[in-house]
């Protein structure tokens, strides 16, 4: 069974929660992390979210999301879901929004509520998604799929819109 940690308002861990019972309509507050993937050539890869997946299935997103388990090292769970979800190796993993914090509501009313640091990585490899993760990917030019995203925000997940922003404010993708 997974587990998340549970979050003060100040971000302090103040306890541990079973992952299938925090994604509700009254989430508490959890550490999450996303990741943006670049391959050799500048390209981003970006993933459909299954349409299983709990909250904002179908979804066109990031590379990936996931929840560090309690006591693990970010680096390691980010290293852990590139493999889980994407079939993926990832090198050069580093965090670009320590900080990143957000709370949206999905159509059926579940909410994510997250201190989410944001992480980009290159890949090593071949993508090879799990079905029950992805249902389908790309590898995009950065630039254009950004002018994509702030031109029709809504066909994307809300983590996404607000974050590409503001890694492409840093410069890092």
């Amino acid at each position: 069974m997974d587990e998340v940690t549970l979050l003060s308002a100040d971000g302090d861990a103040i306890g541990v929660a079973a992952k299938d019972t925090v994604h509700t309509t009254d989430t508490p507050l959890h550490l999450a992390f996303s990741c943006y993937v670049l391959d050799g050539d500048g390209r981003l890869l970006v993933t459909r979210r299954a349409l299983s997946k709990r909250t904002w299935p179908g979804v066109w997103t990031n590379s990936f999301c996931g929840h560090p388990r309690p006591d693990e090292d970010m680096a390691d769970a980010v290293h852990r879901r590139a493999l889980d979800e994407l079939g993926l190796t990832i090198t050069d993993v580093t965090m670009v929004l320590p900080d990143y914090r957000y709370r949206a509501v999905d159509a059926s009313g579940i909410v994510e509520n997250e201190i989410c640091p944001v992480h980009v990585a290159v890949a090593d490899g071949e993508v090879s998604p799990s079905p029950d993760e992805v249902a389908e990917w790309a590898w995009v030019d950065p630039r254009v799929f950004a002018d994509t995203v702030a031109s029709a925000p809504f066909a994307f997940s809300p983590w996404l819109v607000e974050q590409l922003s503001q890694l492409r404010a840093h410069g890092a993708v």
